[in-house]
Parts: C-alpha cells; sequence; structure tokens
C-alpha cells in the first residue's frame, strides 16, 4: 500500500486547488492508498525565516505533524496555484520552515556537496494557472515548478517529480473543469 501525503498550498478552502486535491484523494483511496491531507493554511506557524539559516527557530506543533506526514510518505502530492510566476507565500514560507539543514538535507563538513535525507520519495506537483502551461513554460521558463521541483524536492532527494498543470482557470467552465478532476482523480488511482 503506498503512502501519500497531500499538501495544499492554496489559502483559500473555496479555490479549484481544493476540489483537486479531493480528486486526488478519492483516486488514490479508491485504489487501496493510504492518504494524509496537509492544508498549510490550516497550520498555526510564523512562515518567516526569521534569522535567516544563522539560528535554528524552534518548530511549531503544526509544523512537527506536518513533517511527520511528510517523512511517513512515498509520495508527496503538491497542489497550489501559480501567483507572479511563484508559489503562494504560505506555501514558501511552510518550505522554508520546514526543508532545513539537518532535516530534509545535510551539507558535508567542508565540502560543497550535501546529502539527500529523503531519497526514496516521489512526488507530483499540480498546479493551476491562468495561461496555458506550454506558455508558462516557454515564455516564463515555469519558475514555481523549477523552485519545487528542482531546487527544493529533487535537491532534498525527492525524485522523479511529476508535473501537471491545470489551466487556463480564469477562462475556463463547468465542462472543462470536470474533465480536470477526472483527469487529477485517474492520476490519484495510477498514485503518481
Amino acid at each position: 500500500m503506498k503512502k501519500i501525503v497531500i499538501i495544499n498550498g492554496h489559502p483559500h478552502k473555496s479555490s479549484f486547488c481544493f476540489a483537486l486535491s479531493s480528486a486526488y484523494k478519492k483516486g488514490a483511496v479508491n485504489s487501496g492508498a493510504a492518504i494524509k491531507e496537509i492544508v498549510i493554511s490550516d497550520l498555526e506557524f510564523n512562515p518567516n525565516l526569521t534569522f535567516g539559516y544563522q539560528k535554528r527557530m524552534e518548530l511549531e506543533p503544526d509544523l512537527l505533524k506536518a513533517w511527520e506526514a511528510i517523512q511517513w510518505a512515498d509520495h508527496l502530492v503538491w497542489i497550489h496555484p501559480v501567483w507572479w510566476g511563484g508559489l503562494p507565500a504560505i506555501t514558501k514560507g511552510f518550505i522554508d520552515r520546514l526543508f532545513l539543514p539537518g532535516i530534509a538535507f545535510k551539507y558535508r563538513e567542508n565540502s560543497l556537496w550535501w546529502d539527500q535525507l529523503l531519497k526514496g520519495k516521489t512526488a507530483h506537483i499540480i498546479t493551476t494557472l491562468d495561461q496555458p502551461g506550454w506558455y508558462y513554460r516557454l515564455m516564463y521558463g515555469r519558475p514555481s515548478v523549477n523552485q519545487l521541483r528542482k531546487s527544493t524536492l529533487k535537491f532534498c532527494g525527492i525524485k522523479p517529480v511529476r508535473v501537471s498543470y491545470v489551466g487556463i482557470i480564469k477562462t475556463s467552465d463547468e465542462k472543462q473543469r470536470v474533465q480536470w478532476l477526472k483527469k487529477i482523480q485517474k492520476a490519484g488511482q495510477r498514485q503518481k
């Protein structure tokens, strides 16, 4: 049985990201996966890395529980919108506070290299856009995906990392949204 944690990075519960999260979960549960969910906007924590990496901040109880879920999981599903080419601030703060040296990766002494402490896990990024995915890739170089996929998840040893673009959200109708939900539910059934 695959263990999956669904991490929802949209701060508003009536967003389409929450519908996508439910669709993925339904597919994964139907295929026999064990599921845990992290709704970042429900967590109580300071999203600012106040001291940078100079001094370690204590993790709040909600962050400790979130980290336990991430460690438990075989597969991480990140669902978030793209705002100004990047992640929502609360999602970025979540990453800044949790994916820390000594927790998600470890720098080697007197070396430029590091140890990846999350090896063996896979991930799927599902991101909503107000532009076609191909346009986001070609025109802007998909900065949110590069940040999460390459600079965070792969840096910490998580691979492969699959990406699904959902959009154009702002001009979509109910028929299109139903098709996207079916596609994401199938991804959940395949546990990818």
